[in-house]
């Protein structure tokens, strides 16, 4: 199965490769040049997702199962950390794998393996109050820091692990036995997780705790920023739900998110930053928290979440049209900043002062919903004009013209949001399933949002 489908999809690498060496020539059938440029857009469509797929499929750590945190084909770790596993990415990664199901990449017996043996670590793995740190040993399940003080619970990294299991629940629950079982599996680990108990009992939900020093990193988490799945699932919990002050004291600061701005003609909606004055932030904002959560018709009191993320995906494809300090290749074909690596390392880039000239490809890909028109116009770019920024799992992390600057490396929490995002726009499959989810509609209701999915 998986050899027919890599033959397949090298077939559609020919067939693309015709069509785009056919796209200068003219022709009076104005039909056929329609037909076959929606052919090449869906082919391409198809590679992506394949390719960024292949990251969580054959790029896994084979004993969990789970994503590993960097993959670089140049073999070059310098934390010697090939083996580290990463919570979030591993979640974007079982929705992904959803997205190969349905793609035929591979057959939903397949999935169902990999789910099982997921599911199996995850319930063996270090848990601090019903939390998963942000990384594990891939090997043994246990805790791997992610700094000094950051060896314990994630709750944020444990909200996008359970925004992809309840999914892949909701994927299963009807089938066979065997799928029934992994989906009572997984709303078990889904039970386990202590969500109020990260509120150290005040209005406002806390990152980070850890065995050996507590609540030291004092991390707590307020809007906007890729948080907000965080508190949907901390209220929609069957046993541990925080209540809708959390939400509204913590996360909303008594209403002041709401304090918007305009930046390139378009209002930002949400103040992005606590304390900043920055207008956006990295696009990966619009991505994280909306993999699973549908922000199609989405409001509460402090936001149009659709018309959140659309502003936002223009504001930054805006930008690159205006370009401001002059980098080499930013337009209408190359536009979108998000955490990524950089010459310097891993940094945040977003347009302002953190713009160093890099782009991410994830960035504008995982744009899709928001901007397909522009999203498309650099998913071309970097196929049929920029082939060198492409490798075994589709476009490497970051590159950057201005400083003659690839490296074939790629990171999951970058990966896994493409082949995600792009299905949500070709056909609703994670929105769908997520959105039907018991539990998510209720913490829904809860809060006081309003969504198509909650009138079903």
């Amino acid at each position: 199965m998986k050899k027919l489908n890599q033959l397949i999809f090298f077939q559609g690498i020919l067939f693309i490769t015709m069509l785009s060496s056919c796209q200068s020539n003219k022709t009076d059938n104005v039909t056929r040049s329609v037909d076959q440029e929606k052919v090449l857009e869906d082919s391409l469509l198809n590679l992506v997702q394949y390719q960024t797929f292949e990251y969580f499929w054959d790029g896994a750590e084979p004993n969990s199962g789970m994503a590993r945190e960097r993959i670089h084909l140049d073999n070059v770790y310098p934390q010697n950390d090939q083996d580290v596993v990463t919570l979030g990415g591993s979640g974007f990664g079982v929705m992904a794998i959803l997205v190969g199901i349905e793609r035929g990449f591979i057959t939903r017996e397949q999935a169902l393996e990999r789910y099982q043996r997921i599911v199996d670590y995850l319930g063996k793995a270090d848990r601090f109050h019903g939390a998963w740190p942000h990384w594990l040993d891939g090997h043994t399940g246990k805790v791997h820091p992610f700094s000094q003080k950051d060896n314990g619970g994630d709750l944020v990294e444990t909200a996008f692990m359970i925004q992809g299991l309840l999914t892949v629940a909701e994927y299963f629950k009807n089938g066979n036995e065997a799928e029934q079982k992994l989906a009572n599996d997984i709303q078990q680990l889904w039970e386990e997780v202590e969500w109020n108990w990260y509120t150290k009992g005040e209005d406002v939900l806390y990152w980070h705790w850890s065995p050996d020093y507590g609540w030291e990193m004092n991390f707590p988490v307020g809007g906007y920023n890729e948080c907000l799945i965080m508190y949907v699932l901390a209220a929609s919990s069957p046993t541990y739900p925080i209540e809708k002050a959390v939400y509204d004291k913590g996360w909303a600061f008594g209403g002041a998110i709401a304090n918007d701005t305009v930046y390139y003609g378009l209002n930002t909606i949400l103040n992005f930053y606590e304390h900043s004055d920055d207008p956006t932030g990295p696009l990966f904002w619009a991505h994280y928290s909306y993999l699973g959560l549908n922000p199609k018709g989405l409001k509460d009191k402090y936001a149009d979440y659709w018309k959140l993320n659309v502003n936002q995906a223009l504001i930054h494809y805006r930008y690159a049209l205006d370009n401001p300090k002059g980098f080499k290749g930013y337009g209408e074909k190359q536009w979108g900043f998000t955490s990524s690596y950089s010459m310097n390392g891993y940094a945040g880039h977003h347009p302002g002062d953190s713009d160093m000239g890099v782009i991410s490809p994830t960035a504008a890909l995982s744009s899709f919903p928001y901007t397909p028109v522009e999203s498309m116009q650099f998913l071309k770019y970097l196929y049929l004009e920029a082939d060198s920024l492409i490798g075994k799992y589709g476009p490497y992390d970051a590159y950057s013209q201005s400083n003659n600057w690839v490296l074939p490396r790629y990171l999951a929490i970058d990966q896994g949001p493409i082949p995600v995002m792009i299905e949500n726009y070709r056909s609703g499959l994670l929105w769908n399933l997520f959105m039907k989810n018991k539990d998510l509609q209720s913490g829904l209701q809860k809060l006081g949002f309003q969504s198509p999915s909650l009138d079903e």
